[in-house]
């Protein structure tokens, strides 16, 4: 768009075709859209072609059918336009009798140029003719008021004023010529942003872009307000915030705009996040709970590949959380394991347990979010040294305390996924502590718990044993079978594990045995 010429439009004899017009919801009549143009060219392409068992000779004749011309005109609000579309005629060359195979007339053809003439505002007063030059051959002819153009746009009162008079111009390589005449008529509207309603995002944002390029600081204008404005769903958030970033060196004023989707300050506020956490920690109430617990672990889920994240920034917050948690379900453990306890009416032991569940499920989603951000290490230590949580454990019901269980099973899995790097002290202890209460709710996690996955889970606390000393080990294994031939399906199923340890013990001892003395044999 940046070349420009001066020359004498094309004068030769043209024929009407009958091409769809696109309506732009303010009513312009303005070009066809690509999809159509290309749609009537192939239409015509195929008219053109000669019937089955015709001679080449008889191809001389038009292929060039008259078609009616569009009779009506649609009109809206006070901008009259006209249009019509035009033709260039396409001959074929004689053949001559002694060519044996004579070539293809599609080869030697230029390609067709469809040409379509559009109209602002009084035709009859119109003193300057702009051509358009676009993809697929298209050429628009539009008839325009040169005042209108250098009072609107500061790229064509450059063009116009580097040369006069001119009658004509021409725009070769116009990217988007359907918006390039639609933007041209907004020039003769008095109100732009009244005929940008009810348009979509992705067409503001195109009308923009060449609004931009012509120095139509209304249009501009008029596109950021609807832009401010109108919602924006799905990808339209980012083209829209990458459309007119660019736009903030200006004064067209875009900061509204930006607004939206990020603030003034440097840093996000301190306590925001401490807030959302802490409104979702003590809800009582089960769905919103449950719902916002997902939605907030997948967001964090998201940014994960990130350098930096609210969870690294706000750790202490989340550490400070946990051992809130843990204090309050060491109270309650110990209040419903008191020998008077027992003795109350079920209505007193109903809010205990489901203020124990409740702890116990607030304390499992903060491990997975520090879990899933590999920040989980510090309350591996923390789990591991709560031994009287631990033996209290056995006292209380199965269903109101197996989600106690569920945090044990994550820091199993994390460490089996190399989540979190716990010394292998915390590691020793992790298994000691809290293995056997895991097992004794097994059988519950398997058909109670609709989140348990058992074979993440095995594979997990087997990594985890196999991570210690072979000696360590042995011990914890081997105690691991007594509960299994005992119980068998109610208890993890370790084998993979056993096995890993079984060679450890009775076969690379051999092995290496061997290796040793074959060069002492040679």
């Amino acid at each position: 768009m940046t070349e420009f010429k001066v020359g004498n439009l094309d004068a030769r004899a043209t024929k009407i075709r009958n091409v769809p017009i696109a309506v732009t919801p303010e009513g312009f009549w303005c070009c066809p859209s690509q999809a159509v143009l290309q749609k009537t060219m192939k239409n015509q392409n195929q008219q053109a072609k000669p019937k089955g068992g015709s001679s080449p000779l008889a191809s001389k004749a038009s292929s060039v059918q008259r078609a009616p011309t569009i009779s009506s005109e649609r009109r809206a609000h006070s901008t009259p336009t006209r249009s019509r579309i035009n033709s260039d005629e396409q001959k074929s060359l004689p053949v001559e009798n002694s060519t044996p195979n004579p070539p293809k007339v599609a080869n030697d053809r230029p390609q067709k140029q469809h040409k379509i003439s559009v109209g602002f505002g009084q035709l009859e007063m119109s003193d300057l003719k702009v051509v358009l030059y676009g993809k697929d051959g298209v050429a628009v002819k539009m008839s325009v008021h040169r005042n209108i153009l250098a009072e609107n746009s500061t790229w064509f009162a450059d063009k116009l004023s580097r040369q006069s008079p001119m009658s004509s111009m021409e725009v070769p390589d116009c990217e988007d010529v359907e918006i390039y005449v639609e933007t041209v008529g907004l020039m003769y509207c008095n109100d732009a942003k009244q005929r940008l309603i009810k348009q979509s995002v992705p067409r503001v944002l195109r009308i923009l872009k060449v609004a931009e390029l012509l120095g139509f600081q209304a249009c501009v204008l008029s596109c950021l307000e609807y832009l401010e404005a109108v919602p924006w769903v799905g990808e339209e958030e980012e083209n829209v915030v990458s459309s007119v970033q660019h736009l903030q060196s200006g004064h067209y004023g875009v900061s509204p705009i930006l607004k939206r989707v990020c603030s003034d300050l440097t840093s996000p506020p301190n306590d925001t996040f401490v807030r959302i956490i802490e409104l979702v920690l003590k809800s009582n109430e089960d769905r919103g709970r449950r719902e916002m617990k997902s939605l907030v672990l997948k967001l964090l889920k998201e940014n994960s590949g990130c350098t930096s994240s609210p969870v690294d920034i706000y750790a202490e917050t989340l550490y400070s959380s946990c051992q809130n948690c843990l204090e309050s379900l060491l109270t309650l453990f110990q209040q419903a394991s008191a020998t008077d306890f027992a003795e109350q009416s079920l209505d007193l032991k109903e809010p205990v347990f489901r203020q124990i569940a409740l702890e116990a499920d607030n304390l499992l989603w903060l491990t997975e979010i520090l879990a899933d951000r590999n920040n989980a290490g510090e309350f591996a230590v923390m789990w591991s040294n709560q031994r009287e949580l631990a033996e209290l454990h056995s006292k209380l019901p199965t269903k109101s305390r197996h989600l106690v269980s569920c945090v044990t099973a994550r820091l199993f899995v994390a460490i089996g996924k190399g989540e979190m790097l716990p010394s292998k002290d915390t590691r020793k202890l992790l298994l000691d502590v809290w293995l056997q209460p895991l097992m004794d709710d097994y059988n519950w996690l398997q058909h109670g718990c609709r989140s348990f996955d058992r074979k993440i889970v095995e594979e997990g606390i087997g990594r985890t044993i196999l991570t210690l000393p072979l000696e360590d080990q042995q011990t914890i294994l081997l105690s691991w079978l007594g509960s299994f031939l005992k119980v068998g399906d109610s208890c993890p199923n370790l084998q993979k594990a056993f096995e890993v340890w079984w060679r450890r013990t009775f076969v690379r001892p051999y092995v290496e045995q061997g290796n040793q003395s074959q060069p002492d044999q040679s």
